[in-house]
Parts: structure tokens; C-alpha cells; sequence
């Protein structure tokens, strides 16, 4: 449960970390929805139970998740990096099936090469040579694969431990995670959450803060993250 519970994280730092609000002082970040338009509109019947799961969310930041990865950043800087890069390495096949199922071939064979150098040359992936070739890595999954497809994100959802979402992209959590060579690789559940629970922390130790900024400077945090999310998720799949 408690490896569960340390999951919820990556949508929020993903979110937070590529969304900027309108009339702040936001030197340190850039905004990728320039050409998106005003804004996306979003379905929230369900807004007094996601705000709950919010809440429930940021405790959980504030009081495990954070102060663990900060106690892990003892572990050299380079070697959390190469930790991260082992851990998107495996996250390939996910992003190469999404490619073709958009049939975004190019980005496909270019996902495949990189899965192969990087594993090779770069050490199972330890290190990402790929992307110093110019090979930049796809950023595909089944949600936007379904948006690619037609199909409307359907209503806002906060999942308890795995944060910001929508009907569409939960569905499509599910549809990757049988893409995903982690569960394959060891015996039980119990044992992936574990491997996924560090590749959180890992992650998470080499963000800068960037969610506690995020609540200094947002009048009404859930109503970011809610607006970030929706239109970071469209500019996906528009692209």
C-alpha cells in the first residue's frame, strides 16, 4: 500500500513543470501552450471529490514523498540522472507502440533506434547518447493515442496516489501498463510498485521544487494543476 501511495507524483511534477500561469512572475519557466489557444475547456462534475483527492495527494507530498527524496539526494547528482535515463530507457516500447498506433512511423523507428542505442552503447540505457545524435525521444502513451483517435477526454478525475487525470487518460494507464517490461521482469505486484516507487524518488530528487513553487505563487492550486493538466494533454496530442 504504502509503495501505491508514492506513485501519485509524476503527473503533478509533469504538469507543474510545463505549464505556466498568466500574469505571474514565472521567469524560470517557459510556456508550451502559447499556440494552443485560450485555454481547454474542462468537464468537472466531480470537483468536491477531486478536490478531496487533492488534498489527500499534496499531504502525501509534503510528508513522504518529498522529504524521502530530499534525504536521497545524498546519492551523487549523476548517478540519479543515469537512474532516470535507465528508467525512461525501459519506458520505450510503451512510446513506440503509441507512435504506430498514430501512425507517427517516422517517430517510431526513431523511438526503436534510440531504444537500441541506448541500451548498447549507452549501457542499458544508463546513459542517453541517443539524444546527443539528435535523436529526440517521443512523448506518446495510449491517452493520446485515444485523443489521436477521436475520442474526448470525458470529465476531470484526481486519482488517489496518481494524481491529475481524465476518463480517457485513466483508461489508457491501464492499456500501458501491459506495454510496460517492468511487471514482466519480476514476480508480484508488490515488487513492481517497489521499482516504480524508486523511479519516482529518483525522479523526484532531481526536480527543483517546482510544485512548492507552484502553490507559493497559484491563488487556487487545484484549479492550476486541473487547467495545466487539460491543456498540456491537448497540446500532446495536437502534436
Amino acid at each position: 500500500g504504502v509503495f501505491l501511495l508514492l506513485l501519485w507524483l509524476a503527473p503533478m511534477v509533469a504538469v507543474a513543470q510545463e505549464q505556466e500561469e498568466p500574469e505571474q512572475d514565472w521567469a524560470d519557466f517557459d510556456d508550451p501552450f502559447a499556440d494552443v489557444g485560450a485555454g481547454v475547456e474542462v468537464s468537472d462534475p466531480l470537483e468536491r471529490f477531486n478536490r478531496a483527492m487533492f488534498w489527500v495527494n499534496d499531504q502525501l507530498y509534503v510528508y513522504v514523498m518529498k522529504p524521502v527524496a530530499r534525504g536521497y539526494r545524498v546519492v551523487p547528482v549523476g548517478t540519479r540522472e543515469s537512474v532516470d535515463n535507465f528508467f525512461v530507457n525501459l519506458g520505450a516500447p510503451v512510446r513506440l507502440v503509441n507512435s504506430l498506433l498514430q501512425g507517427k512511423f517516422a517517430a517510431a523507428g526513431n523511438e526503436g533506434r534510440r531504444f537500441l542505442f541506448n541500451s548498447t552503447l549507452g549501457v542499458f540505457g544508463l546513459f542517453d547518447p541517443a539524444s546527443r545524435r539528435g535523436w529526440p525521444m517521443a512523448q506518446e502513451d495510449l491517452g493520446q493515442t485515444f485523443g489521436r483517435w477521436g475520442i474526448g477526454s470525458g470529465f476531470y478525475l484526481v486519482l488517489p496516489v496518481f494524481g491529475p487525470s481524465n476518463l480517457r487518460d485513466g483508461v489508457g494507464r491501464v492499456g500501458d501498463y501491459f506495454l510496460d517490461p517492468i511487471p514482466y521482469a519480476v514476480e508480484g505486484m508488490g515488487e513492481t510498485m517497489a521499482i516504480k516507487t524508486y523511479d519516482r524518488v529518483n525522479e523526484l530528487s532531481l526536480d527543483d521544487d517546482t510544485y512548492e513553487k507552484i502553490k507559493e505563487q497559484a491563488l487556487d492550486t487545484y484549479l492550476f494543476i486541473r487547467d495545466a493538466y487539460s491543456q498540456r494533454r491537448e497540446a500532446m496530442i495536437r502534436n
